[in-house]
C-alpha cells in the first residue's frame, strides 16, 4: 500500500479538524504517523498548520475567485492550494496539479479553475489583503481583534496577531539532573543559548537523542518566569498543583538538584501518568498524585513553604504554538475559565505556611485570567498580599506570553 503524500495528509488533517472538537496537534500526529520521511511529515505540518493560521485570509480570496457555493471538502482544496501558491510560492505546476488530483472527479474542473485564476489574479489578490480590516488580513476573529486593541492598543494588537501566524522557534531547557550546559552544546553543536535565560538553548532542530536521554524538555523561555519568582530552595516543602505535563515541575526539581521535598499533581489520570513518565525520564523525584481542585475536598496534605498554581488558561500567549486555539475560543471563555481558575486558587492557598510564597501564573494575555483573578483573591484573603506581578508579551520580549504573581502569606508578626 502506496503511502500517503504530505498533501494527502494535510488535507485529511483539515477535514478531520472541520468535523471534530479535537486540537490540531493531536488531528496531525495521528494523521502523519504513515509518513516516514521526516521532510514529507515537516511538509504536511506546514501545511496543515498554515492553513489554519491564516483561514480567514485564504476564505476571502476564495471568495474573490468563486462567488457560488463551495462545499466543505472543495473548500479544504482550495484553502491548501491557495497557501501553496501565495503563502509558500510552490511552482505553480506542482500547488496545481498536486492540489487537483486529491479531489474527486466531478470537483476537478473547480478546483483547477479557481486555482489558475488565483495565477492570473495573484496581484490584486493581495492589494486586496493589504486592504483588509486586521482580522482579515491577519485571520483572527473580529472580537480577539477589538479586545486586544483595546487592551493592548492597536499596534500592538497588530503585532501579536502578526506573531501569532509566525512558525514558532524551537527551544530545548537543559536539564541540569543530567548534564550541564556546555555538554549539552558540545552534543548539540548547532544550539545557540539564550543569554538572559540561562539554562535554555534556541535549537535549529529537534534534539531527539538528547531528549530520550532525558538531557533535555522542550520548553519556551517563558516559562523561567513562574519558576524564577518562586524561589525555590534546598530542604522546603513544594507544591506543583497543575503540574502536567511536567515542564515546572522538571524545571524545579533541577533547581535545587531534588533536594526539596516536590509534590506534584494533576487532575486527570492520562495527564498525571504522562507526568509521571516525563519526571522519571528527566530524573526528578517528586510525590504523584491525581487531584481534581474542582471538584474534590482539599486532600490530606503538610502545608508547604511554596506553592505553585500554574492554572489551566485561555492560552492566548501561545496562539504561536497552537494554532487553532482561536477558532476554538468564544467571548464568553474568558469568564468561565476564570472562574475555574478562582476555585483552583481558593483550594490551593490554605496549603500554604504561614511567610510562604504562592506563585499564580498562565500563559494567557488577558486582564481576566490574570489581574482580575489576583486582585479578587487578595480582596478576599486579608491574609495574603500580591508583592510581585510580572508578564511576557510576544511583540515586546520576543517569547510566548505568560502572566506571573507572587502571593506571600503573611506570618504571625506581619501586619
Amino acid at each position: 500500500m502506496a503511502r500517503p503524500s504530505a498533501r494527502e495528509v494535510a488535507v485529511e488533517a483539515l477535514n478531520r479538524w472541520r468535523r471534530s472538537k479535537e486540537f490540531a496537534d493531536a488531528i496531525l500526529a495521528r494523521a502523519r504517523a504513515g509518513i516516514s520521511e521526516e521532510s514529507e511529515r515537516a511538509f504536511a505540518q506546514e501545511l496543515f498548520y498554515g492553513v489554519l493560521r491564516h483561514l480567514t485570509l485564504l476564505d476571502g480570496w476564495i471568495a474573490h475567485l468563486r462567488q457560488d457555493h463551495l462545499d466543505d471538502a472543495t473548500r479544504d482544496l482550495l484553502r491548501l492550494g491557495l497557501y501553496q501558491i501565495l503563502f509558500l510560492g510552490t511552482p505553480a505546476h506542482a500547488a496545481v496539479h498536486e492540489t487537483v488530483a486529491l479531489a474527486p472527479t466531478k470537483t476537478r474542473g473547480v478546483v483547477n479553475g479557481i486555482l489558475r485564476r488565483a495565477l492570473r489574479k495573484e496581484d490584486s489578490l493581495r492589494a486586496w489583503a493589504k486592504a483588509a480590516p486586521l482580522s482579515v488580513r491577519e485571520s483572527h476573529p473580529e472580537f480577539l481583534v477589538a479586545r486586544w486593541q483595546k487592551n493592548l492598543g492597536k499596534e500592538h494588537a497588530e503585532a501579536l496577531c502578526r506573531w501569532n501566524n509566525e512558525p514558532p522557534l524551537l527551544y530545548a531547557r537543559v536539564n541540569s539532573l543530567r548534564v550541564s550546559a556546555k555538554v549539552f552544546q558540545e552534543t548539540n553543536p548547532t544550539a545557540e543559548p539564550i543569554t538572559d535565560r540561562p539554562g535554555f538553548f534556541r535549537c535549529a532542530r529537534l534534539p531527539s537523542e538528547s531528549i530520550g536521554r532525558g538531557d533535555c524538555y522542550i520548553q519556551d523561555p517563558s516559562t523561567d518566569l513562574a519558576v524564577s519568582l518562586l524561589q525555590v530552595r534546598g530542604g522546603e516543602r513544594v507544591l506543583d498543583a497543575c503540574a502536567a505535563p511536567g515542564g515546572k515541575a522538571s524545571y524545579l526539581a533541577a533547581l535545587t538538584q531534588n533536594e526539596a521535598h516536590l509534590v506534584a499533581c494533576d487532575s486527570a489520570p492520562e495527564r498525571v501518568e504522562r507526568l509521571r513518565q516525563n519526571l522519571a525520564r528527566l530524573g526528578a523525584e517528586a510525590e504523584i498524585f491525581q487531584h481534581d481542585w474542582m471538584t474534590r475536598p482539599e486532600p490530606s496534605l503538610q502545608p508547604f513553604d511554596k506553592i505553585l498554581v500554574d492554572a489551566p488558561c485561555s492560552n492566548t500567549g501561545v496562539m504561536r504554538r497552537r494554532v487553532d486555539v482561536r477558532w476554538r475560543l468564544r467571548p464568553e471563555d474568558f469568564l468561565i475559565v476564570q472562574d475555574r481558575q478562582r476555585r483552583i486558587l481558593r483550594e490551593v492557598a490554605p496549603l500554604l505556611l504561614p511567610g510562604g510564597r504562592l506563585v499564580y501564573s498562565t500563559c494567557s494575555l488577558e486582564p481576566e485570567e490574570n489581574e482580575d483573578v489576583v486582585n479578587e483573591f487578595v480582596k478576599e484573603h486579608p491574609e495574603f498580599a500580591a508583592i510581585e506581578i510580572k508578564s511576557v508579551l510576544p511583540f515586546r520580549d520576543g517569547f510566548d506570553g505568560a502572566f506571573a504573581a507572587v502571593l506571600h502569606r503573611r506570618g504571625p508578626m506581619e501586619s
